[in-house]
Formats: C-alpha cells, sequence, structure tokens
C-alpha cells in the first residue's frame, strides 16, 4: 500500500465498510482508545463516508471511557482500562451513544511500556451491532503507530466479517 493510498482508505478495508454500509442503509460510530480516532480518520478518507460514519467517541483517559462511553465503572476498577469486556462496551457505548446501526470499540496498548500489567501490542476491539456484541483480542508487533494502524486495520476487518463482506 503507498501513502497515497493510505491517505484514501484504500487497503484499509475502509472502502468495503463504507460501501457495504452505504448499501445497506446503516451507519457506524467508534469509541477508540488507543487508536484517538484513528478508525473514524480512516473510515472518513472514503469518499461518501459521511453517509455511514454517524460519529466518535475518543476516550483516552480511562474515567472517559465510563463518563462517555458508559463503560461499567466497576469493570474499570477491578480490570482496569485494557480487557475485551471493555472493549465491548465501548463498542455499546458508540453505537447507542451516536445512535448508529454499528459500533466499535478499541482498547489497548500501544506501548512503549505495559500498562497494568498489559503488554505492549495488546489490543481488544469490540463490534456492536444488530446480531449483538462480538470481541476479539490481538497480539501485533511494532512501534507505537504500527500497533495503532494495526488495530485501526483489524477494527475494520472484523467489521467488515460482522458485515459479511467476502474479501475481494
Amino acid at each position: 500500500m503507498t501513502e497515497r493510498d493510505r491517505g484514501r482508505g484504500r487497503g484499509t478495508g475502509a472502502e468495503d465498510v463504507v460501501r457495504a454500509l452505504r448499501e445497506r442503509g446503516e451507519t457506524v460510530a467508534t469509541a477508540e482508545s488507543l487508536t484517538a480516532g484513528l478508525v473514524a480518520v480512516t473510515l472518513t478518507e472514503v469518499p461518501g463516508s459521511s453517509a455511514v460514519l454517524r460519529g466518535g467517541l475518543v476516550v483516552y483517559a480511562t474515567d472517559l471511557k465510563h463518563t462517555l462511553a458508559g463503560v461499567d465503572g466497576a469493570l474499570l476498577a477491578e480490570h482496569g482500562a485494557v480487557h475485551p469486556e471493555v472493549a465491548k462496551q465501548l463498542a455499546e457505548g458508540a453505537r447507542d451513544r451516536c445512535g448508529a446501526t454499528w459500533g466499535l470499540g478499541l482498547t489497548g496498548v500501544a506501548g512503549p511500556a505495559p500498562q497494568d500489567g498489559v503488554p505492549p501490542g495488546t489490543v481488544h476491539i469490540g463490534v456492536a451491532g444488530p446480531p449483538g456484541s462480538v470481541t476479539r483480542t490481538f497480539t501485533l508487533s511494532g512501534d507505537r503507530r504500527q500497533v495503532r494502524e494495526g488495530a485501526s486495520a483489524a477494527a475494520l476487518d472484523l467489521l467488515r466479517k460482522q458485515l459479511m463482506i467476502p474479501i475481494r
């Protein structure tokens, strides 16, 4: 993928996701922690994305995961911000608060140091939609930029799979 392609959402799965959502008349919203809005940015690089992206929450601080995205405070207190259930609740919160058909939630550790004992490269992604919610955990390698970009691509891929879009 060239820098020019990356700048237009190509090679990221974003084009397929935007196309499928438009065809279905559905929308998406994000609640992003470690990616700090990168998924929403990637989606908006695709022409026509304004028809499907409702909005996004950048919830980098742990308390904002609770106050803005609705993540259970007891869950955050017990397990910390980097946990699969947090990703699920972020996705559900994005969907609910933005009035979208689908929600994406991302949390993890981009590095370089561990967070709450969780090693860098650990990423939890949640997708919430009409059929329910799913979460996946990934272990990504690389520096902060690579982990964040990998998390964004993995989130779009997970949504693509939930939308049942075949790989082209």
